[in-house]
C-alpha cells in the first residue's frame, strides 16, 4: 500500500460502549471516544500535543491539517478492556517483523514519551491536581507509582524480568526504562520466546512500544490537563 505524503493511516478498535483510534505508524498518539467519527476527530485533536512530545527527540512530525488526512486501514473487534479504556486489540501492522532498523526509532518514541510525562509531573509538582466530578482522581505521587508499575508490568508480556519496587521512585524508573530497551534489543535480535515462561501471550514488540507508549503519554496529558484546570493562569 502506498501512502500519501500527508497521510497518516490509522486503526480502529470498536467495542459496544467505546472506539479506540490509534495512528499506525505512531505510536502512543491514540485517543479513545463513544463513537469512530467522535474517536478520529480526538485523534486529530491530540496530534499538536502528540508532535510537541515527539519533536523533543528530534523525530519530524507535521500534524494533519483535517479529518481527511487520517485514513482507516483496519478496524479491529473491541473488548471489555476498550470499553474500560484501554487498548487491547493488535493491530495487523503490529505483526510484522520488528529488526534492529527499527530500534534508533523505537528509541527516540518511548524517550519523548517518557520525557513528556516526566516534564509534565515536574510542572505539577506542588501544584494541587483538579478532582473529578465525583471527587475521584489519582494524587500526582499515586499516578507517578502507576504509570511505573503499568509499565513494570507490561515487561512479563515480552518475557522480560521485571525490576523489582525499590525508592526512590526515580531508581525504580530508571531501571525499568533501561529493561525496555534491553527488552527491546532483544526482541529485535529473535530472543523474545513465542510464549511466556508459564504460557502467558507474549505481546509483539511493535504492539509493547504502542501500549506503554500510549499509557505513558495519556496520564502525561491527564497530568497537564488537571494541574491546568486546577491552578489556571
Amino acid at each position: 500500500m502506498t501512502q500519501a505524503l500527508n497521510e497518516i493511516t490509522v486503526y480502529l478498535e470498536v467495542g459496544q460502549k467505546k472506539v479506540i483510534a490509534g495512528a499506525i505508524e505512531w505510536p502512543g498518539w491514540c485517543r479513545i471516544a463513544r463513537t469512530e467519527a467522535d474517536a478520529l476527530q480526538a485523534l486529530l485533536d491530540y496530534a499538536p500535543r502528540y508532535g510537541a512530545a515527539v519533536t523533543t527527540a528530534g523525530l519530524t512530525f507535521e500534524p494533519p491539517a483535517q479529518l481527511s488526512d487520517l485514513t482507516v486501514v483496519e478496524r479491529l473487534d473491541g473488548s471489555p478492556t476498550t470499553d474500560f479504556g484501554a487498548p487491547d486489540a493488535i493491530p495487523e501492522a503490529d505483526q510484522r517483523p520488528f529488526t534492529s532498523a527499527n530500534i534508533p526509532r523505537t528509541e527516540l518514541i518511548m524517550k519523548a514519551c517518557w520525557l513528556a510525562f516526566d516534564t509534565a509531573v515536574q510542572n505539577a509538582t506542588g501544584k494541587t491536581l483538579t478532582k473529578g466530578p465525583r471527587g475521584g482522581g489519582r494524587e500526582l505521587d499515586g499516578i507517578v507509582e502507576h504509570v511505573l508499575g503499568a509499565q513494570n508490568g507490561y515487561l512479563s508480556r515480552l518475557a522480560w524480568e521485571k525490576p523489582k519496587q525499590i525508592d526512590p521512585a526515580s531508581e525504580w524508573a530508571a531501571q525499568i526504562r533501561q529493561a525496555v530497551l534491553e527488552a527491546l534489543a532483544a526482541a529485535a535480535r529473535g530472543e523474545i520466546p513465542e510464549q511466556g515462561p508459564r504460557g502467558g501471550k507474549i505481546w509483539p514488540a511493535r504492539y509493547f512500544v504502542r501500549r506503554s507508549a500510549w499509557h505513558i503519554l495519556d496520564h502525561a496529558w491527564e497530568i497537564e490537563d488537571r494541574a491546568h484546570i486546577a491552578n489556571p493562569g
